[in-house]
């Protein structure tokens, strides 16, 4: 606490980075995430061209949309990150980008987003809409509510999703909605648990709502739920032979080493990069793509 006072009484250092102001604005480290998601809705089967321009047009909108809400949730929370150890070098809070130049590429981005809307039609651009409407009651007073706050952004990743079918024109398969909330219930987790670790309660209200052992107990319980849900999807929803329930390994061993990086390891602050920096996940990763690859193309 000592240092994190001393942090406020002294000038932020503007620190550039390997990214332009704006872009870095964007969060492009974090599109990874509508890339993991979106394209689930086509494990039930190779798409056609069209099926999959209208899914990579989904994954697109989706990408401005996030920036879109990044770049929302930075404006309204200049003054708080400007207190924060490592969110007080972002562009608006370090002072490279002006708040003028932030609300301009929020304008931009919304002007790209509406023709991406109209081509997808009305089912796609209602959910793309609802997804910026719940991030925008997250940023407003949600992410400020325990259990809520996790529970919002878990819901956006569903959203990609269902965005996702909507896109494929697939039929929504709940027991793989179920196992894509419940992991990313497991990712927020963690990362709340990193956070009250490193700097405690001061910078994210929600943080008074838990402690340590709390958040281990409901990040097994979200683990277990994870499992559960994708067993299921493999036995009832995917199509695939019977083989595929050796990848329920690679799915829990997946389980087991984000839970070993987060408890004992003290990691998972950022969980992008958790999985798609550390070793042992790529490993394991690169095994499960292995075992679904021959499901995926007969």
């Amino acid at each position: 606490m000592t240092q994190l006072a001393g942090h406020t009484s002294a000038p932020a250092p503007v620190r550039t980075g390997r990214l332009p102001a704006p872009l870095a604005l964007l969060r492009p480290g974090q599109w990874p995430k509508n890339l993991l998601v979106v394209p689930l809705a086509l494990l039930g089967g190779a798409p056609d061209a069209t099926t999959a321009v209208r899914v990579a047009v989904a994954l697109g909108a989706f990408v401005l949309a996030s920036s879109l809400v990044y770049v929302l949730n930075d404006i309204a929370d200049v003054e708080r990150d400007k207190r924060h150890p490592v969110k007080r070098h972002r562009p608006l809070a370090s002072g490279q980008m002006s708040m003028a130049s932030a609300v301009a590429t929020a304008l931009v981005l919304g002007a790209l987003l509406v023709p991406a809307l109209l081509t997808l039609g009305p089912g796609s651009a209602l959910i793309i809409l609802l997804y910026l409407a719940v991030n925008g009651a997250y940023s407003w007073k949600l992410k400020h509510l325990p259990l809520l706050d996790v529970f919002v952004v878990a819901a956006g990743f569903v959203l990609r999703l269902l965005g996702g079918y909507e896109a494929a024109e697939r039929p929504v398969e709940m027991w793989l909605v179920l196992t894509v909330l419940a992991s990313c219930l497991v990712l927020i987790l963690g990362k709340r648990r990193h956070e009250l670790s490193v700097s405690g309660t001061g910078h994210r209200p929600a943080l008074v709502g838990y402690s340590a052992h709390f958040l281990d107990l409901v990040l097994v319980l979200c683990s277990a739920l994870s499992l559960f849900g994708y067993l299921l999807y493999l036995r009832t929803e995917s199509g695939f032979g019977p083989y595929a329930l050796l990848t329920a390994v690679c799915a829990l061993f997946a389980l087991f080493r984000y839970l070993q990086i987060v408890i004992v390891d003290g990691g998972g602050g950022e969980p992008v990069k958790t999985l798609l920096r550390d070793r042992v996940m790529l490993a394991n990763s690169a095994v499960w793509g292995a075992l679904l690859v021959p499901h995926l193309v007969l």
